[in-house]
């Protein structure tokens, strides 16, 4: 037998390895992110973000029940966030620092996200007595929020306050939500299906918000 014809089959064999190699690589790098986050409770997050009756919680947190009014006076509460992935965050309408950031992008995971059934959205306002459902439907309209995508709500001040130090995590632990009580904070908090935290971003940040979208589809997975 050749030379000739002994190598042939060897270069046929080398070309079709490279070309698995090269499929399999293509399939590794666009694949969709299998990682798991973590899931945060209390004594996983900065202690001054956590109520001190919450400090020693180190499993099983999760959001308290809420119950809110949206932009179109609806009352709203966990049964309109069941079987969903959500992100919450804590702004004002007459905010002129970091709210309209914030609510800005905002808007932009909800386009994101807009076809898809699983992810929703939930602002609060941390001066309630001001963000009127009147006030909420214009502040939505301006910001294109869509009706049950994203739901910006008012309610009883000390229950959002509530919410936002032992539920959330997203403020400072200081204040019951009295007169003088006052939330400004930039965190997007991640919360799926299971009403867990898995994530907290600084709603500002444009690469944070690349690491949500990220974050949200690996939860989606």
């Amino acid at each position: 037998m050749s030379f000739y014809h002994l190598k042939r089959p060897v270069l046929l064999g080398g070309l079709f390895i490279l070309l698995i190699t090269g499929i399999l690589l293509s399939l590794y790098l666009n694949a969709s992110p299998t990682e798991d986050l973590p899931v945060y409770n209390p004594t996983d997050l900065d202690p001054s973000l956590v109520d001190a009756s919450l400090l020693d919680k180190n499993k099983n947190h999760t959001v308290a029940d809420f119950k809110l009014v949206n932009q179109n006076g609806e009352t709203i509460t966990q049964e309109d966030y069941k079987d969903k992935i959500y992100i919450a965050d804590f702004i004002f309408t007459r905010c002129l620092s970091i709210c309209p950031v914030m609510t800005n992008n905002m808007a932009q995971l909800q386009e994101e996200f807009k076809t898809e059934q699983d992810i929703a959205f939930l602002s609060m306002s941390v001066t309630p007595e001001i963000d009127s459902v009147s006030v909420l439907r214009a502040y939505a309209d301006r910001h294109g929020a869509i009706d049950r995508k994203w739901n910006i709500t008012t309610g009883n001040k000390k229950h959002i306050y509530s919410l936002a130090r032992k539920s959330y995590f997203a403020a400072l632990d200081e204040g019951d939500g009295g007169l003088q009580d006052f939330i400004h904070t930039t965190n997007f908090v991640l919360i799926d299906k299971k009403k867990q935290i898995r994530g907290i971003y600084n709603g500002t940040d444009d690469t944070e918000i690349q690491r949500l979208i990220r974050d949200i589809r690996v939860l989606q997975n």
